[in-house]
């Protein structure tokens, strides 16, 4: 943990800079572990704006985040040199160049070998994260949790990129393994009734959240590890969760997962090899109480107790 006092590492968590968990904010990767970086882009969704706030708030309500996790019993930056990387440079009124910045950004961070969290930002900005992942590990194992399937074939006419569209770009690029992509808590009237269909064909393993509830998330989790074989990227949509427990986001979905089950579903992929991860879809301007932020900074410190495991087994070999 940093303890420089301007951070305010021993402070409250109404005192000092909001860095993720009060961790040192830099862009020196030299020895560094894992790196957080904000993705403040929402220009990719279809209906409520705001998410472009969701790093910042993310960032301060991690600061309620003591640093152990008993479930796991590890406290990840213990194990881990971890840094807050700061903001990619996005422009609101162009998703093209917007992608390249962060292909770029993330390229950056991974080529040191060092782990990217990134912390969205609309769900378009999955699409060049895992190019640059790609790039660096070969095509990847995909864990996708969401309430929507984001396989569209174009949200707005004749644009190809959306919040809505990232993961069928990914199929048609080769980033994705073949048989390795699970789409879990998918929920929610659809426009098309082929919808379903078309991510099936593309790829996808749709399991829904009627399926998850029917069969329980060990089972899925069972699943999970039995079909993923591959480096994998984690990506996390907020409205995966109930809108009760995440009212924050551009698209809820009533009937979705608790913020406990989601839990569940982060830490029941520990054993995976783990190389990439987006958290997306806050939007603070929907929030209350901030809840839906907190959500969000409690799935990245369970990932980030993910790495911290898979660290920490690596040492003892």
């Amino acid at each position: 943990m940093n303890d420089n006092p301007a951070f305010g590492s021993e402070l409250e968590p109404f005192m000092g800079i909001p860095t993720f968990m009060r961790l040192p904010a830099t862009r020196e990767l030299d020895g560094i572990n894992v790196a957080i970086m904000g993705v403040p882009f929402d220009s990719g969704v279809s209906n409520r704006s705001g998410t472009r706030f969701g790093p910042r708030k993310i960032r301060e309500m991690s600061l309620t985040l003591w640093g152990h996790n008993p479930t796991m019993n590890i406290t990840p930056t213990k194990t881990l040199n971890v840094v807050d990387y700061g903001d990619v440079s996005v422009i609101p009124t162009s998703i093209d160049h917007t992608m390249t910045a962060i292909t770029n950004a993330a390229k950056e961070v991974i080529s040191t070998g060092t782990s990217l969290l990134s912390l969205g930002g609309d769900h378009s900005i999955t699409l060049p994260l895992l190019r640059a992942h790609a790039e660096k590990f070969g095509p990847l194992s995909l864990i996708h949790i969401d309430a929507h399937l984001d396989t569209w074939e174009e949200e707005f006419e004749g644009e190809p990129y959306s919040h809505g569209t990232p993961f069928r770009n990914a199929l048609l690029e080769g980033l994705i393994r073949k048989g390795e992509y699970l789409q879990i808590g998918i929920r929610g009237p659809v426009s098309n009734e082929d919808d379903y269909k078309d991510a099936k064909e593309l790829g996808a393993r749709t399991i829904t959240n009627h399926e998850l509830f029917e069969k329980g998330i060990s089972e899925i989790l069972k699943e999970v590890h039995r079909k993923i074989k591959g480096p994998v990227y984690v990506s996390v949509d907020i409205d995966a969760a109930d809108p009760a427990y995440a009212p924050g986001t551009g698209t809820p979905e009533v009937g979705g997962l608790t913020s406990y089950q989601l839990l569940q579903l982060v830490r029941g992929l520990h054993g995976l090899n783990l190389v990439g991860f987006d958290l997306v879809e806050v939007s603070p301007p929907y929030d209350h109480g901030d809840i839906t932020a907190i959500l969000g900074s409690n799935i990245v410190f369970e990932y980030l107790s993910l790495l911290a495991l898979k660290e920490q087994t690596k040492f003892k070999q």
